[in-house]
């Protein structure tokens, strides 16, 4: 009997070890319409988590409105305390609660985890007489009203970054020509057709533009070269400007130290998981997880730079 009882014992111990314990139920954020950045990446979450049985279901409702602002408001106030509530976010909402002076900040959400990141690159069409951004800072520096900037919304990561080299090259950046273009296919056909003296972006959306021959990258704002991209960083070609447009998921306001932990846990295994690689792979995204207090360290840093590049630039005071 009692060796029946330990072989029973045995094999509930096994089969504890061999079922998953599922996490919570978690719901996502994304403040944001469906089929942007912020929506995708929210849904790809979902997919992964539950994938790696990671969370036992996940939700995900969009809020979108103001770069996030809306959505992050709504967060704060209706989630406070709920460890299931995760929301996602990234760079550009960084510039938007500064620029539309919000009332509510990135330090009263919990951060969990910075995600991925796309570089932006600067490109000029291929007949363009400008071959490297070192004629492209010159023209700048000797004139700025004649070098126009296509890009994403005003305040956001494209028009940050030309504030960011504008101030690098020594040029006042309330002097920029910077356009702002409401979508990416829009702004697209500007810089190819010419309209403007440089497009910049996240690589991904000229790499087609690219490959045929009809853009030509002069720099892109990443560390290090990227793979497959035939231009220099910023930096190697002497503009101290680094830039990622970053994309990361936040807890509620208010969970406790051992709930935030457990997130943090929950995502670094996601990070290390298969699912998670194959859906970068997928997208096209470079991997720059960081995760829980660095994080953190990370996005006051982030707030506080831009805080200074907008109010240069005049969209914050």
């Amino acid at each position: 009997m009692r060796a029946f009882t330990q072989a029973l014992a045995g094999i509930l111990v096994a089969g504890a070890l061999a079922t998953p314990v599922f996490a919570q139920e978690l719901k996502i954020m994304a403040p944001a319409a469906p089929g942007g950045g912020w929506d995708q990446t929210a849904r790809s979450l979902q997919q992964a988590l539950q994938t790696e049985g990671l969370a036992k279901g996940v939700q995900v409702n969009n809020v979108p409105g103001a770069g996030g602002s809306i959505g992050i408001a709504q967060f704060v106030n209706q989630s406070k305390g709920d460890p299931n509530a995760l929301m996602v976010g990234g760079y550009v909402m960084v510039g938007a609660l500064i620029a539309n002076n919000s009332p509510v900040k990135l330090d009263q959400v919990t951060p969990i985890a910075r995600l991925t990141g796309e570089y932006e690159a600067i490109v000029v069409p291929t007949s363009s007489t400008i071959k490297t951004i070192g004629d492209l800072v010159a023209q700048l520096k000797a004139d700025p009203g004649t070098v126009s900037w296509g890009g994403g919304s005003a305040g956001g990561t494209d028009h940050i970054t030309v504030g960011l080299i504008a101030k690098a090259a020594g040029v006042d950046p309330t002097k920029i020509n910077y356009i702002p273009f409401s979508g990416g296919g829009e702004a697209l056909a500007a810089i190819v057709g010419g309209k403007v003296t440089a497009g910049i972006s996240g690589y991904g959306e000229f790499e087609g533009q690219v490959k045929a021959g009809k853009l030509r990258v002069l720099a892109v704002s990443a560390p290090e070269r990227l793979a497959g991209v035939d231009a220099p960083t910023l930096k190697e070609a002497g503009i101290n400007v680094e830039v990622q447009n970053w994309r990361a998921i936040w807890a509620a306001p208010g969970i406790t130290p051992e709930q935030k932990a457990s997130l943090i846990s929950t995502f670094e295994k996601l990070h290390g998981s298969k699912s998670w690689k194959d859906t970068l792979a997928a997208k096209g995204w470079s991997d720059t997880f960081l995760a829980g207090d660095t994080f953190g360290g990370y996005v006051t840093k982030e707030v506080e730079q831009t805080t200074a590049v907008l109010k240069d630039i005049g969209l914050a005071k």
